[in-house]
């Protein structure tokens, strides 16, 4: 089973494109971000790391749509996950390129601002992706999950499902990273919401003063820190029972750790991503339940609306009664709970990427 899990995470290494961004910066490249009179317009896609198949889907995505709308892409990504400084050099890049504008995940929602500014000072439709940046207007646009509503959601199928069985759970908070990233951040304080703790500040994590709270780790996203985080809070506490994790690599890290301690069968697990292989663990109980994305839509969406703006200036609009253009979130489990909506891994498969 661990095997299976962790094969769909053997993600593809993304193209930086630098060479091409050179050529391009030389042939000049204004006119709307056409490379050139009469070229294509140029958009680039900047994720986080190309080793989540999350991002891969992303780029999947946007290569998808970029051949549909007749624009050329370029894509960039983080060498982990908190690298601003490469993200910073693709967007510098990028405006060397003439591009008409580009989609990012941001490694650091508000160290990235300055140089979003130079893009957008340069006439660049800039557009978030999955992580709002901080602030929201320092991007024209954000497309991506509620996350704190995917937070919410499996916060309240756990608290439902610990209540059916009686149980007072311990809790282990598996986190990203210590930079306060808003989907950390809301993820984070979704789930707690939803499973009935006071979080206090909501734009903080760890201040609350639950007792159920064994304690935060980090994880940066990734199954290797996943693992670490789980055997250090199982020290801290081995009566664990519920962990939350900041997505289903650091899950599938967690489930080996909580495998290794003999404990995988009485602690229960939830997440947020929605990946083939993580639903593959919700069917098989590794995970209770997870929130399941959309990154390909996300993408698609995202390079359709620059090319529109490299058409005719015309910009996104927002969700009604939202302040980002929301690409939707399902809960995903196969233990449905009174009150919680939620969809079965049959729904989850055929939606899931990776």
């Amino acid at each position: 089973m661990s095997h299976a899990w962790t094969a769909g995470r053997r993600a593809t290494v993304l193209a930086t494109g630098m060479a091409a961004a050179l050529a391009l910066a030389a042939c000049g490249g204004g006119d709307g971000g056409a490379a050139g009179g009469g070229s294509q317009p140029v958009i680039g896609l900047i994720t986080k790391t190309d080793t989540n198949p999350f991002f891969v889907k992303m780029k999947e995505g946007a290569q998808a749509a970029a051949a549909t709308q007749g624009v050329q892409l370029q894509t960039f990504a983080g060498k982990q996950d908190g690298d601003n400084e490469s993200q910073v050099q693709a967007i510098e890049n990028l405006i060397s390129a003439g591009a008409a504008g580009f989609l990012i995940t941001a490694n650091d929602s508000k160290g990235i601002v300055p140089t979003l500014d130079r893009a957008r000072q340069a006439g660049m439709l800039v557009i978030a992706l999955d992580t709002p940046i901080d602030p929201a207007d320092a991007a024209d646009a954000t497309f991506a999950t509620d996350n704190y509503q995917a937070g919410l959601l499996i916060g309240q199928w756990a608290k439902a499902k610990f209540e059916s069985e009686g149980k007072q759970a311990r809790i282990a908070m598996l986190d990203l990273s210590p930079n306060g990233v808003s989907v950390d951040v809301q993820r984070d304080q979704g789930f707690l919401e939803g499973f009935g703790v006071d979080v206090g500040d909501k734009t903080r994590i760890g201040d609350e003063s639950d007792p159920r709270i064994v304690g935060h780790d980090v994880t940066d996203g990734a199954e290797e820190g996943g693992r670490t985080a789980m055997e250090n809070l199982l020290q801290k506490d081995p009566s664990i029972n519920l962990v939350h994790t900041i997505n289903e690599p650091a899950a599938a890290g967690a489930y080996e750790a909580l495998k290794a301690a003999g404990r995988q069968n009485d602690v229960t697990i939830v997440s947020v991503d929605g990946g083939c292989p993580g639903v593959e663990a919700v069917k098989s109980g590794a995970i209770g339940a997870t929130s399941q994305q959309y990154p390909l839509k996300m993408a698609s969406l995202g390079i359709e609306a620059i090319a529109k703006f490299a058409k005719d200036g015309t910009k996104p609009e927002t969700t009604a009664g939202k302040s980002f253009y929301d690409t939707g979130v399902e809960l995903i489990t196969d233990q449905p709970q009174p009150n919680v909506p939620s969809k079965d891994t049959a729904f989850g498969a055929a939606n899931c990427w990776g």
